[in-house]
C-alpha cells in the first residue's frame, strides 16, 4: 500500500512539472521584451553645414566650392601678404583647426604647423598624401592639374562621409567641377600643342607644375633653383649664370615669385627689363581678385601666354571688335566674347568656364572708347568752329 502511495505521488509531481515547464516555454515564446530590454539608442543622423578649415585659401576655395551651402570653409592663410613658409598660427587658428570636422592642408612639409596638434581621428585631406609627395619636393601641389583633380575628388570623399544625406549634391557639385576643370584642361592642350619649344626661368620654382603643364622647359641654372629650393642665398656664380641667361635671351620667359623678393630677384628682374624678356608675376597665395583656384590658374595661364604669344587665340577677337559700331558694341563684344568661349574649349553648351582673355580684344576696346570720346569732342569743336565762322561771315 505504500509503495502506490509513493508512485502516485511521484507521477503527481511528475506531472506538475511538465506544466510548469510548458507554461514557461509558452510565456517566453509570446513575450521576449519582457525578459530581455532593449539597451540600443538610436544615433541621430550628422547635419550640415560641415565645418571645414584650410591651411591654405587656394585649397580652401576649392572646398567651398565643392561644398557649396552645406559647408563652411575658413582659411587660415589667406593674404598674398604672408610668407606661408615662415607661418606662425595664432592661438584663434590652433583653436578653428582643433574644431574642424574636416582639415584641408597641402602637405609636403609646406603647412605643417596646420596639422601638428591633431590626433589621429582628425578628417585631414592632405594634397602632398593624395599626391605621393613628401617633404623635400616641390610643394606647391596646387599648380599641378593632376594634384587639382585628385584633391577636388579626396575633398568630396570627405563631405560624402561626414554628411551623407548630402551625397547627390556633393556628387551633381564635382561632376560641374570637373567639366569646367576640363575645358580648363583642354584650351592649356590646345596652347601647348602649337607651342612646342617654349623654355623659361623663374626666381623661386613656385610654378614649376602649371609650366610642366603648359609644355615650358625649365632653364633655370641648377644650382640657383637648389638653393632658393632650400631656402639659401644662391652663390654668385649661380647668379651671374642666371644674369647672363637673361641678357642672352635664353628663355622665352622670367617668372617672378612676388612673395619672394630679394636683392638676388631685383637683380634678375632687372636684368630682364633691360634685356626686354617678358616677366610674368606669380603669387603663392590666391590673390583677392579671383574667386576660385581654376579661375586664378585661368588667369595665370592667360597671362604667361600674353607674355610669349600675346596674338593667340585673340585674332577673331580683335577684328570682331574692330568692326563694332556705336549702337552695337555692347552686343559685339558679348558675340565675341561667346564665341571665344566656344573655340577655346570643348564645353558645355553654355560655353566653358574658363577661357582664353584676350589682352588685345581689351586694348581694341578701350582704343574704341577713346576715339569715340575724340569723335565726340570733335563734333562739339566743328559745331563750335561752324558757329564762329558763320558768325565770321
Amino acid at each position: 500500500m505504500g509503495t502506490q502511495i509513493t508512485r502516485l505521488t511521484r507521477l503527481a509531481a511528475a506531472g506538475l512539472s511538465a506544466v510548469l515547464l510548458f507554461a514557461t516555454a509558452a510565456c517566453a515564446a509570446t513575450s521576449p521584451t519582457e525578459t530581455e530590454p532593449d539597451n540600443k539608442t538610436s544615433v541621430p543622423a550628422p547635419t550640415g553645414p560641415i565645418n571645414v578649415v584650410a591651411s591654405l585659401n587656394q585649397w580652401g576655395s576649392l572646398a567651398a566650392e565643392l561644398g557649396g551651402d552645406d559647408v563652411e570653409v575658413t582659411s587660415i592663410v589667406n593674404s598674398t601678404n604672408v610668407d606661408a613658409h615662415e607661418f606662425e598660427p595664432k592661438t584663434s587658428d590652433v583653436a578653428k583647426l582643433s574644431k574642424a570636422q574636416i582639415i584641408v592642408v597641402n602637405g609636403a612639409g609646406y603647412d605643417s604647423w596646420a596639422t601638428k596638434s591633431m590626433t589621429k581621428t582628425t578628417n585631414i585631406v592632405s594634397a602632398a598624401s593624395v599626391m605621393g609627395a613628401m617633404e623635400g619636393d616641390n610643394p606647391h601641389l596646387w599648380f599641378s592639374k593632376d594634384a587639382r583633380s585628385s584633391m577636388a575628388t579626396a575633398i568630396t570623399d570627405a563631405y560624402v562621409k561626414a554628411l551623407p544625406s548630402k551625397k547627390k549634391a556633393f556628387q551633381k557639385r564635382l561632376k560641374a567641377w570637373q567639366a569646367d576643370e576640363k575645358s580648363l584642361e583642354t584650351w592649356a592642350s590646345e596652347f601647348t600643342r602649337s607651342h612646342s619649344d617654349l623654355t623659361y626661368a623663374a626666381t623661386e620654382p613656385v610654378v614649376y607644375y602649371l609650366m610642366a603643364d603648359l609644355g615650358f622647359k625649365n632653364q633655370t641654372p641648377k644650382g640657383y633653383t637648389q638653393s632658393t629650393a632650400s631656402g639659401g642665398e644662391p652663390a654668385p656664380a649661380d647668379l651671374q649664370s642666371f644674369q647672363k641667361l637673361i641678357e642672352d635671351k635664353g628663355v622665352d620667359v622670367l617668372v617672378n615669385n612676388t612673395q619672394e623678393a630679394s636683392d638676388a630677384t631685383n637683380m634678375i628682374t632687372g636684368a630682364a627689363g633691360r634685356a626686354d624678356v617678358p616677366v610674368v608675376d606669380v603669387s603663392e597665395q590666391m590673390p583677392k581678385d579671383t574667386d576660385t583656384l581654376n579661375a586664378w590658374i585661368n588667369q595665370l595661364i592667360n597671362t604667361i601666354i600674353d607674355a610669349v604669344d600675346p596674338s593667340y587665340g585673340c585674332e577673331d577677337a580683335t577684328d570682331g571688335n574692330a568692326n563694332s559700331d556705336d549702337s552695337s558694341a555692347d552686343g559685339a563684344a558679348t558675340d565675341d566674347a561667346n564665341a571665344q568661349d566656344s573655340k577655346a574649349s570643348t564645353g558645355s553648351s553654355t560655353g566653358p568656364k574658363y577661357i582664353r582673355q584676350c589682352k588685345a580684344a581689351t586694348s581694341s576696346d578701350s582704343s574704341q572708347d577713346s576715339t569715340k570720346a575724340d569723335a565726340s569732342n570733335g563734333d562739339s569743336g566743328d559745331a563750335s568752329g561752324n558757329d564762329q565762322t558763320d558768325s565770321g561771315k
